[in-house]
């Protein structure tokens, strides 16, 4: 069953920030035509239906191509994904891969590699899932993946406040996103949504309260993938909606795609990025333990 459209309609913005870091730089105004949105991200019920649909295998699932790898050992292209694993204390924050492991046999069905699983978490949003992935599942469902423009908006940037709900990460001492909540990466506290459940990694949807157009996990949970080409000189216009989603035969390692939301792994010491201007590059192959999807229609 797909997830509920939310109509937004067309409207005009101030995107981007000078407040954070400089990528999200220039403010400009975009413009977005009326689209709808889904409430919530593309869980594992959901991708599984297409996956027996179709019979799809994910990118994290197939060997990879050595013409795309020049260099590696053959022994290093079996398929599998990168996966977050918690240091023992404190790191240095700039080397990423202090906490991300690459592990043989990761997928979306067992995200954290052989042995792993997805049990329990019927209604948590996918993971491990490259964007051609994203894409192959949006043109299954007779949909398609959010420009950034789209989704920026989507989130809230017509608020003036930092986040969509004002300018500190908690309202009147709720937490409103499911963040890292501690010492990256090495401590995590857990984050508490509604009920008494800490979350220290995916939460289900709709777990934390809904922004102002009554969607749920635009910040924080999973980055989420986004057609436009990632720039790191600031934003780049949009192509046009109608036009902007050609499904990748197989993806480019090259090409850097933007991710939006920030995850259930950002944290103000290291990846302040779960506000709606934020925005993350990220290869078109890449699988990870902290990226998903939504999608969007044009009406």
């Amino acid at each position: 069953m797909l997830t509920e459209l939310v109509e937004l309609p067309a409207g005009a913005f101030r995107m981007g920030s000078t407040d954070f870091y400089p990528e999200e730089a220039p403010i400009h105004t975009a413009t977005v035509d009326a689209f709808a949105i889904e409430r919530y991200p593309v869980t594992n019920t959901q991708f599984a239906e297409f996956v027996d649909a179709t019979g799809y295998l994910t990118v994290a699932q197939r060997p990879l191509d050595p013409a795309l790898y020049p260099g590696v050992a053959e022994a290093d292209l079996l398929p599998g994904a990168l996966v977050f694993t918690a240091t023992d204390g404190p790191v240095d924050l700039s080397d990423w891969r202090q906490w991300w492991d690459w592990a043989p046999g990761a997928h979306w069905r067992a995200p954290f590699g052989a042995g792993s699983d997805i049990a329990g978490k019927a209604d948590h949003p996918v993971v491990q899932i490259a964007y051609p992935d994203a894409a192959a599942y949006a043109a299954w469902a007779g949909r398609r993946l959010p420009t950034e423009a789209e989704w920026e908006y989507a989130a809230g940037a017509t608020a003036t406040t930092v986040y969509p709900w004002g300018d500190e990460s908690r309202l009147d001492g709720r937490l409103m996103a499911n963040t890292w909540q501690g010492r990256f990466p090495y401590e995590n506290d857990g984050a508490r949504g509604a009920g008494t459940e800490c979350w220290t990694g995916t939460s289900p949807v709709g777990t934390f309260p809904p922004n102002g157009f009554g969607l749920f996990d635009m910040i924080g949970n999973v980055w989420e993938w986004t057609t436009t080409r990632y720039s790191e000189r600031g934003h780049v216009p949009d192509a046009p909606a109608s036009s902007c989603c050609p499904i990748p035969a197989d993806p480019d390692p090259g090409v850097l795609q933007t991710l939006k939301g920030g995850s259930h792994l950002c944290a103000p010491e290291y990846c302040h990025r779960y506000r709606p201007a934020a925005r993350s590059p990220q290869s078109q192959d890449s699988s990870t333990t902290h990226i998903g999807f939504r999608c969007v229609v044009t009406v």
